[in-house]
């Protein structure tokens, strides 16, 4: 499971995320519809600007290799940010 925690001067939330919710958000993101429509909103953002940029396509199987292997590593953080203002953001696994 992944923990996301967020500390701020009033607020504090932890959100934990399972694995499966992982798998299929990697799944939904990176689907070929969702892939044409960024590149579509991306287009339309861009047209008075010179450069054109449309984001590649991933391979699922790689990045559900990823989080796989990452399912092993319990307990490391990924993010550890501490902010001037005191706002703290941590990632763990």
């Amino acid at each position: 499971m992944l923990h996301v925690k967020v500390k701020m001067s009033k607020v504090r939330l932890f959100i934990p995320i399972p694995y499966l919710i992982l798998m299929l958000g990697i799944s939904i993101l990176l689907s070929k519809a969702v892939n044409r429509l960024i590149n579509k909103w991306v287009k339309e953002s861009t047209k008075e600007k010179e450069q054109a940029f449309s984001m590649p396509s991933l391979n699922k199987k790689e990045l559900k290799g990823i989080v796989n292997e990452l399912k092993r590593l319990r307990g490391l953080e990924l993010v550890d940010v501490i902010a001037k203002d005191g706002t703290e953001v941590k990632i763990r696994l």
